[in-house]
């Protein structure tokens, strides 16, 4: 597999290989997208019983929905579920990885912490596993350009149909 550099991300956004909605081709980088952070989290609830880890684990019974107008307060140990607001649409030869960004770590946000690997033909938003792991409250904002998105060329082709499939809201 091979990373996609600027040019070549460019140049497959405009043939409409791959949609990314909103764009701008400021978000680019020298071998990534910057993706922004959208106003709908999954905060964790506060539950008097042990949730099961198994192949029916659903996240809808641990958190509640919420919406924020200015920021998110994240106190340290925290964890939330984010979301990005651009929806990214790949081709069955293309499939990607979300990181953070090291600015963010630096002050002790980690923006996406596992299932960080994007399957070729996916068309959702990404959920963002986000926690604070340092010992200052965080603000966090909406529309920040909170992580990114590194495209991969796959050999042969693959498309991905599973539970999350067409995923809009954290």
């Amino acid at each position: 597999m091979a990373v996609l550099t600027h040019d070549e991300i460019l140049r497959l956004v405009q043939e409409g290989e791959i949609a990314i909605e909103p764009f701008s081709e400021d978000q680019v980088g020298p071998a990534s997208v910057d993706l922004h952070l959208d106003n709908k989290f999954r905060v964790f609830r506060a539950l008097p019983h042990i949730h099961p880890v198994t192949e029916d684990a659903s996240y809808e019974d641990v958190t509640e929905l919420v919406e924020v107008d200015d920021h998110l307060l994240l106190l340290p140990g925290q964890a939330v579920h984010g979301i990005t607001l651009e929806k990214i649409t790949l081709p069955d030869n293309i499939c990607g990885r979300l990181e953070g960004r090291s600015r963010f770590a630096r002050v002790g946000l980690m923006v996406h912490m596992t299932a960080g690997f994007m399957q070729p033909g996916i068309s959702n938003k990404q959920v963002l596993e986000m926690i604070n792991v340092g010992p200052v409250p965080l603000a966090i904002y909406p529309g920040t350009a909170i992580c990114q998105f590194i495209f991969e060329e796959c050999k042969g082709r693959a498309h991905y149909r599973g539970r999350f499939e067409n995923q809009v809201l954290p």
